[in-house]
């Protein structure tokens, strides 16, 4: 899942203020045996300065899945950054995004938020803090 996210930041439009990001929401089965992609997103691919992970819950909101409040689902967002935990443009940060959505457990971020635009990343922080799962895939520090 994660390679796909990669793939997905690689459509992102490049932009000199902000990252490329991509991100995959997925139901994984609770034996870990499967995952059904549910709703990819790369920032800046909806109108209105969007990032990866909002992509992923507008697409779900708008097709209303049923998978996303599936109870023998875990569901996961794959996303190639960390969520951010605060937006220099107002909008709501991509943590509190994860949260209100209200149904995702885990999070699997490939790299951390370096500092060059919001000196401290809190997002990560802020979700551990909330209860939910963040694990971090150091090998694909590279790939995105």
């Amino acid at each position: 899942m994660m390679q796909l996210a990669v793939e997905q930041a690689k459509q992102s439009p490049p932009s000199e203020g902000a990252y490329c990001v991509g991100a995959v929401l997925a139901a994984v089965d609770k034996t870990l045996s499967t995952a059904t992609v549910l709703a990819t997103g790369f920032s800046r691919e909806l109108p209105g300065n969007t990032h990866a992970e909002e992509c992923c819950f507008i697409k779900v909101r708008e097709a209303q899945l049923k998978e996303a409040r599936d109870s023998h689902k875990q569901l996961v967002i794959y996303t190639t950054m960390e969520p951010c935990g605060l937006r220099l443009s107002g909008k709501l940060p991509c943590a509190n995004r994860i949260l209100e959505a209200g149904y995702v457990e885990r999070v699997v971020v490939a790299i951390r938020e370096p500092p060059n635009f919001v000196e401290s990343c809190t997002g990560a922080q802020l979700l551990q803090e909330k209860g939910l799962a963040v694990d971090f895939f150091d090998s694909f520090a590279g790939s995105s």
